[in-house]
Parts: structure tokens; sequence; C-alpha cells
């Protein structure tokens, strides 16, 4: 009597303690335990455990036990779930669950008729710039949406992790349940993760505009938070929250692959490992994802095929999309077959009912069931702090499971009860009978009739066809409400219309139907239907059969001209050729070049060929590699950051884009070396990058090895903002000529100002990335090559550098060189320059095609240079014009595309010319290479062929077998009923010249902040 009247006791108490909370209750209380034993059950524990005929102990909240031998209370509601399977519930680990949506903001920038935004104006004491907002908490402004709630409910899942989606640093996530209670018993872990990304969302800042602004921003961002935490000048909630958060898990939303890489470089220099968040296309670069050492969050967001059936359609379906829509479906098993961990979202899907089609498409193409499981339970919870709580079955762990019919993954299985936090939701009742499988038909009207009911309770389809003279087939609806049905369908033939049925359930071994309808004619008919037997399943409308499912390969880069393999260094012996040296030894006649190694072995007549494969190279021309001094391809998310006077910070470095198809069609023009600019839209523009045309390898593999760094400065109409349109509001500065001036006299003064500031013993002053550059200049370490025009700015130019004390190696374009020549000769200065442009604008108007032979003559360095993808492919014909115009040497005319640039970017002594030990990068011709009529039958960078005439004519062919199996491949899964999407004929935008593209942000698309040349 005593133990009974102790446990009483302990009961009353627990139960008084649960109802002590902070909210007032209108009423009788009315707490209730909530105890229950679930028996008989197939219980899956976790991906690794599964309990037979087990037995499952929820009390309120909480699991009180999961076994095969659990010895059930007193007091606890049994359920019989012989036959049935309990599961975790699953956690999805990306969300934009119970977050209001942000509100969209125009896409700040200054020119083009809007006001510029330059800081924020957001009140308080937050940072600048409204991207980078990590005082951001979910927490603070989640709330519970039954709604959405249902919607993952009804595919499994239990918990979710809740991120606001807006800026570059987004604050904090939490991990939340989907239980249907006040959102203080639903938050799970309110400081989940720290988020980021590139994008900077509703942010009214004009910086960033492009993609290598937000990476200097986020970089600058950390170096500001590690100055804070020794600082007393100053309070900033912005980096305080920022420094409070990165003991946090730190999660980066990303795109494709590239941006994975360049994610992962922020965060080994800060000592981050992010866990990344992408868009599901890891299989692209698979090896390189592993490198990361990250984990990863991936969508099941696969692509619907393209209704190609139409030749022209077709044609507006790139060779990159086909690939990804064959291959998207295995990106999960590629990436368990790596050993990468990652969790799966259905953030992304269009249609929640969609998300079991596509796992189950995954499953098809190599995910395993166990990897699934884990993938949508353990693995989630682990990354994101609550395995303690959720994930997996286990004493004391949160009450989140699933009942189902069967296995979680077949494609006939029923979700019944999803229990969150000890809570029934019912998706299917399990105690109703399933109306699955074949009919027998009878109606006077319609005769010769079978009916099939697939899918899935609650999701029903009805299928009829009818044989004989008048056959036909038609998909229709049904609904069902307790034992009544509704089922409606579209008759082809005769009676030709709408059927509608009514009915209802009259027997249940076997099923039997009984009930009216309406014929399309209005008149009513009786009807009965009967099981005959289980249907077969529905093609779902995502599947593809098994015996289909074989993918074409993997290519890098992951487009046309793409292959398998990267080609390798070859050693090769070119056999009597014309070669141009463009060093002392002029043009050699009937001369053998050795490579091997990647280098040039030897020069002469009559080498001996050893191991090396020899080329008959008689009446062809060998030339070294073009260098290309003024580039814009291979760069992604714009090639301006325009929105403020100095960019000093951003790098091109941070953006390179190896899957830019200008570097493999500039390869067939003999380009093998590019210098990657900044654009031209501020006086003071980014950190340029030199690489070479390594088609196929990450870009990092594209940088030149060693190269010295450079700088984008610019003067003229385009960085004053001319061409922008009226100024509204605060306008950039500079808007005027002197503006420019003065903006090159504050920078220096403030960098030296800095230099000797951080040099200070104790100093702690704020490093900053852009000052950093200029230092580099004046400490000469990195080099300036200018955007330029009118002969009165280049004074200027000339005269600010001598008076601030640093030095400027090359005026590109400089139309005006002529006017010049003397002045750049005595400041050792050089000239990269066009063959022949001129009246494209104001500034040009006194161009002359003469401008780079009199800049030669005087002694000037001259290259010829592109600021253009389609010129640069026809390099080799714009340094034949300046024999036409100014009647320059063959031999030094070459040099205007070879050695010349080569020398002005610092990297002579390794390519340019074709000397023994230098970089294999060469070049035959079909003819002279000055020739209208040469044609580059190969390329060669580091004596690897890159281009090879031949070879490109195979890809060719192949590419177009390719395509053709991929459209048939969609064709066919057009006709077996997959949903299609139709071309959109979208193609990407280029980097053409000095002018921005596009680059998303946040909610809109950024517009372009520079004009022409």
């Amino acid at each position: 009597m005593k133990k009974l009247l102790l446990l009483g006791c302990a009961m009353l108490f627990a139960l008084l303690c649960r109802a002590q909370q902070t909210f007032p209750v209108n009423g009788a209380w009315d707490i209730r335990p909530g105890q229950y034993a679930f028996t008989n059950a197939t219980i899956v524990v976790n991906a690794d455990q599964t309990i037979t005929n087990g037995i499952l102990l929820i009390k309120d909240r909480q699991i009180e036990a999961v076994g095969a031998d659990v010895k059930i209370p007193k007091g606890y509601v049994t359920i019989d779930l012989k036959g049935k399977y309990i599961y975790p519930s699953l956690v999805d680990a990306y969300t934009g669950y119970g977050i209001p949506d942000a509100p969209r903001a125009a896409f700040a920038q200054g020119g083009f008729g809007r006001a510029a935004v330059p800081v924020s104006t957001k009140p308080g004491a937050y940072g600048w710039n409204e991207a980078i907002k990590p005082e951001m908490n979910v927490k603070a402004v989640f709330h519970a949406d039954d709604s959405k709630a249902e919607e993952f409910k009804k595919n499994g899942f239990g918990t979710v992790h809740s991120v606001i989606r807006d800026g570059i640093a987004r604050g904090t996530s939490a991990v939340v349940t989907l239980g249907n209670e006040r959102d203080n018993f639903v938050i799970l872990n309110d400081q989940a993760a720290a988020n980021y990304s590139f994008s900077k969302g509703t942010a009214a800042t004009n910086y960033p505009s492009s993609l290598m602004g937000a990476i200097a921003l986020l970089r600058q961002t950390y170096y500001d938070a590690q100055w804070y935490k020794n600082q007393k000048e100053e309070y900033n909630i912005s980096l305080d929250e920022f420094n409070r958060t990165q003991a946090l898990p730190q999660i980066f939303e990303v795109g494709d692959p590239l941006s994975v890489l360049r994610a992962n470089k922020i965060g080994k220099e800060f000592g981050k490992q992010y866990i990344f968040k992408t868009d599901g296309q890891e299989y692209r670069r698979i090896d390189a994802m592993k490198v990361t050492g990250g984990s990863f969050i991936i969508p099941l967001t696969f692509p619907e095929a393209f209704d190609v059936e139409d030749p022209l359609d077709a044609r507006n379906v790139s060779y990159t999309q086909m690939k990804d829509w064959e291959l998207a479906p295995t990106n999960p098993a590629v990436m368990e077959k790596a050993g990468i961990k990652f969790a799966i979202t259905s953030y992304g899907l269009t249609n929640a009912r969609d998300f079991w089609t596509n796992l189950r498409t995954a499953l098809d193409n190599g995910l395993t069931e166990k990897q699934a499981l884990n993938s949508l339970t353990a693995v989630p919870a682990e990354m994101l702090g609550v395995a303690d709580k959720v994930g997996t079955l286990a004493k004391g762990k949160m009450a989140n499971f699933i009942i189902t019919s069967d296995d979680l993954f077949k494609k006939d299985n029923v979700i019944f009860e999803n229990w969150v936090e000890g809570r029934q939701y019912v998706v299917s009742k399990i105690d109703v009978t399933d109306l699955r499988g074949n009919y027998s038909f009878a109606s006077d009207a319609l005769q010769n009739v079978v009916l099939k009911i697939t899918g899935t309770p609650g999701a029903y389809t009805v299928n009829l066809e009818r044989t004989g003279a008048d056959s036909t087939r038609a998909t229709g609806t049904i609904t069902r409400t307790g034992d009544m049905v509704s089922i409606y369908f579209d008759l082809k033939n005769k009676p030709s219309g709408n059927v509608r049925l009514n009915g209802y359930i009259t027997k249940t071994s076997p099923l039997t139907f009984n009930g009216s309808g309406i014929l399309p004619d209005g008149s009513e008919i009786k009807w009965s239907a009967a099981y005959t037997g289980p249907a077969a399943p529905d093609r779902n409308r995502n599947d593809v059969p098994k015996a289909n499912n074989v993918a074409g390969p993997v290519i890098y880069p992951f487009m046309a001209y793409g292959a398998t393999e990267l080609p390798k260094a070859e050693s090769v012996l070119f056999k009597n050729a014309t070669v141009w040296t463009s060093d002392k030894d002029g043009i050699l006649k009937n001369t053998d070049v050795l490579i091997e190694n990647g280098k040039i072995k030897a020069i002469g007549k009559g080498l001996a060929p050893g191991a090396a494969k020899v080329i008959d190279a008689t009446g062809k021309h060998l030339s070294p590699g073009i260098v290309d001094e003024h580039s814009h391809i291979a760069g992604s998310g714009s090639i301006n950051e325009g929105t403020q006077a100095v960019s000093a910070e951003v790098r091109i470095a941070d953006i390179l884009n190896s899957e830019d198809i200008n570097i493999y069609r500039q390869l067939a023009g003999g380009v093998t070396t590019s210098h990657i600019l900044h654009g031209s839209a501020n006086p003071i523009g980014g950190q340029t990058q030199l690489i070479k045309h390594r088609w196929g390898v990450l870009p990092d593999d594209m940088k030149f090895e060693g190269a010295d760094g450079f700088i984008k400065f610019a003067l003229g109409e385009n960085v004053k903002g001319s061409n922008n349109g009226p100024i509204t509001g605060v306008a950039r500065f500079p808007q005027t000529r002197m503006g420019v001036e003065e903006v090159y006299i504050d920078e220096f003064t403030r960098a030296k100002e800095y230099k000797v500031a951080r040099a200070a013993k104790g100093s702690n002053v704020r490093r900053d990335i852009e000052l950093d550059a200029i230092v580099e200049i004046l400490d000469g370490k990195r080099f300036i090559t200018c955007h330029s025009y009118v002969q009165s700015e280049i004074n200027m130019l000339m005269h600010v550098a001598d008076s601030m004390g640093f030095k400027i190696n090359t005026f590109t374009h400089i139309l005006e060189g002529y006017k010049m020549a003397d002045k750049m000769k005595a400041h050792g200065i050089a000239g990269s320059t066009f063959s022949d442009w001129w009246a494209y604008k104001n500034e040009v108007a006194e161009a002359i095609p003469y401008n780079g032979k009199l800049m030669h003559d005087e002694g000037v360095i001259v290259a010829f240079n592109s600021d253009d993808e389609e010129m640069a492919r026809r390099l080799n014909q714009e340094a034949g014009k300046s024999v036409a115009y100014g009647k320059m040497s063959e031999e030094e005319a070459l040099k205007l595309v070879t050695i010349n640039p080569a020398t002005m970017l610092h990297v002579d002594k390794k390519v340019g010319s074709i000397m023994v030990g230098k970089d294999a990068d060469l070049v035959l011709w079909s003819a002279d290479p000055l020739s209208i009529y040469a044609v580059a039958e190969k390329t060669y960078v580091d004596g690897i062929p890159y281009w090879d005439i031949e070879k490109d004519a195979t890809n060719q062919k192949a590419i177009k077998a390719e395509e053709a199996r991929l459209i048939q491949k969609m064709i066919a899964a057009k006709n077996k009923g997959a949903a299609t999407q139709k071309p959109a004929g979208k193609r990407p935008r280029n980097n053409e010249s000095d002018e921005d593209d596009e680059f998303v942000s946040g909610d809109g698309v950024g517009q372009n902040n520079s004009t022409g040349k």
C-alpha cells in the first residue's frame, strides 16, 4: 500500500511539474501523459538495426523503451501493428519552414537612374553592409505553420532545419519539430548553425554587385571580426554576433561544384569547415568535392526531361542540360560511393509529392536504402546538433516516428501515421480498406470495361480501359469519403465526354462497389465493380525503366567538348617546320623542335626522335602559343565590381570558370595564355589572374604558376559613369576626370599611412584587404595594367605615379599611345592596344591603325590584345594587320601576340618564344600564322595537346551521337508518362569586353554597371 501511495504521489508530482507552464490556461487544466505501447511491429531503430516483432513504448513526448522483450506497464494504450513497420521520423536538413518571406528589395546600384546606397541605412549599431546580417536569428521570427507542416508530415518528416535565406552572412538557424503545439515546445535547437551564401539577398547597399565582390566582402568580414575582438573603438552588433556564432556548425549555401570550391577556399583561409548545401551537381567533380573534407546537404531536384520531339526545340537544349537530365539522379549514389557524408533535403521541390518519386528515382540509380535512411535521419540530426533527440529510435529520445505499411522505400508503401513529439498525425487510416486493384465493371451503357485503381491511399488514380470496336482508354480521378467514392473521367469514344460516377463499398471480400452515374448526354446509369486482382503499379511520371538507366559518362568540363579523361603531356618531335621563334633566332626554315616533359627540349635540324612521337610538319609553321594580355573570359558572376570607386580587394582568381567554352574555342585559335582582367567600371578595379588554357582542369589548375600579381586600373568615360544614364540621388564618386585623379591620390595616401600603421610595434590596425593590394603596388609586388584612351588622362596618371612613388606596368587599349610613346618609353611603360579599332565611342575619335607600329618604333614594348572573346580566336590575324598598316616585319608582327605580351606580363622566361627550356606552349599552323588562311591544327600547353583539329572533328561526331541518344531517351521517357519541360533556349551570357554580365543577387538579377570598351 505504501509503495502504491508513493507511486501515485510521484505520478501526481510529475503531472504537476509538466503543468507548470509559463502560459496561463483559460479553463480547466487537462494534462495527459500520452502513454502508448506499439506492439508486433518491425521496428527500424536506425539504418543498422531492425527489430522484428518489436515493442515501442512512448510516454508524453519521449520514447520510454524499444526492443523485442519490452514489458508493457499498466495504463499504456496498446496498439497492435502486426505486419506494419516503425521508422524514425525523417529530418529535413534545409528548409524555410516557419520563416516569414523577406521583403523584396530593388537591386541597388549607382547610375542607370537609381540612387546609390554606399552604406547601410539600417537603424542601429550594425555593420556597414546590409548583406552581412549575422544578427538575424530564426528563433526571433519563427512561427509554426500547420499547413506547411502538413506537407512535410505527409512525406514522413518530423523535424526540420529552418534557415533564413537572405544575405551573405545570414545569421543563425534553428531545428524545430513539426508538432502542433506552441512555438515554445517545437524548437529543439535555437542555435543550430551559422549560415552563409554568395547572394546579397534583399540588402539595399550597392556593394557587392558581383560574385567576386561577395567573396571579398565575406573575407573582409572575417578579418574585421578578428580585429573587433581586440579593439575598444566601436560597438558593432554585426561583428559581435558574427564572432559569437563561429563555434556553431557553419553551413554555406552554394550552387555548382565550382562554387563549393570557392566557399571551401574561404573556409580554409579562416580555419572553418563548412557544411555545403548545394544544387546536387557534385557528380560533375566528385573527386574535388571529396577533397574539401566537408559534409553536404543535397536536394532531389532532378530536372524533368525536355520535350524534344520537335527538332527545332531540340536545338534549344544544350549538351550540358541533356547530360544533367540523365546524370543528376545518380548524384546521391555517386556521393555514397565516394564516401562523402551527406544529408538529403526536400528543399527546392516545386511539389512536395515529388519527394518520394525522386528519392526512389535516386534508389533506381544506385543509392542504397541504408544510405537513404541515414541521410534522412541520423546524418542530418548529427549535423544539426540534435542527434540526442531525433534521428533514431532510442530510450530518452523524442517520440518522433512513422508507421508504414511496408519497407519505407518500396513504391507501394503507405505512410499511415507520423507521430511528432508523441502526438499522432494521421496520413492514411490504417484500418481503412485499400482500394488498389483491378476491377471488372458492369453497366448496361458501358460494356467491356475494366477499372484499375493505383497510387497510394489519399492519392489514388483510376484508369479505365474498354475493349471492342469502340475501344478507349481514360485516366480519371477518384475521391473517397468513408465508404463513399466519386469517380470522374473523360471518354474519347462513344459516349464521348465526361462520365461521373458515385458509389459505395457494399462488400469487402472481394471488394465490391455499387452506384449510379451520369453519362455525357445526361442520362443516368447503374454500375457495379468487383475486385479481380492486384493492379500493376503505374509508371510513375519520373520513373525510367531500370533497363534504360544506363547513363553516359561524366565529362570534364561538363559541357560540349569535355572528355572523360584529361589529355596527357606528350613527347613530340616536330619535323621540318617553319619555326617562328619570336626570339633572336628569328624564323627558322625546315627546323625540328623536340618537346618532352612539358618543356622545349631541343631545336635544330635532323633531331633524333628517340621515344617521341614524330609529327611531319613539312610545309607547316610552328609558333609560340599566343598570349592575350587583355581578356575577360573564364569568369563567373560579373567581371566588374563597379559599385565603389576602388575595388582593389576583389580577385578574378576567386571567380575563375574552368567551364567557359571560350577556353576551348581560343585554343582553336592558338591562344595558350590569357590575362583575365577586372572590367573598367571604376578607377581602381580588381586583381587580375593570368591563366593557361588547360581545358578540363579545375579553376586553380588553370592559374599560371609563379606569375606576378597584377591589378586593373581604368581612366575615361567608364569610370566616371558617362554612359550610365541620368543621375538620381547620391551618385557614386567620381563623376569627373578630376575626381578620378583624386581617387588615385587619396587611395595611395591612405595605403602609405596604412602600411606604416600596420608595421608599428603592438599595432592592432584593422586589416583592410583593399589597402593590402595597394601596398603591394607600392612595394613592387603587384603591377598595374590601366585601361586608357585619352592623352591628357594618360599624362595625369603618369604624373600621379611619379608623385606617389608607384609605377605603371602597362597602358592597355591606349589608342592614343602614338601621342605618348616617348613618355611611355622614358617611364618603362608597355602598351597593349588594338590593331585597328576606332570610332566606337568619343574617346577613340583620334585612334589610328598605325598606333602599334609608332609605339614600337619609339622603343615601347607593344602587344595587340583582344578584350573580346571572339577576337581572341584570331589574334594572329590582328597581328598581321600591323604588316598591312605599318609595314612592320612579319617577325616583329607575330611578337605582338607572343613574346611582347609575355614580357609585359613578366612571364617571358617561361612562354612567348620558342627557346630550349621554356614551356612547350606551341601552335602548329597550316600556313603562315599571320595569314587569314592559317588554321591552328594543334595547340599544346605544357606539352599537352589541348587542341587537335582532327580530334575535334571526331569529338563533334561523338557529341552528335550522344545528343541523339539522349534525345531518344527523353522522347522515350515522355512516351512512358514522364513529365517534360519546354526548352527555353537560354544561353549563358558571356563576359564581353569590359562590360558587366549578369550577377544573380538574392531575389533579382544585377544590372550592367559599366559600358563600352
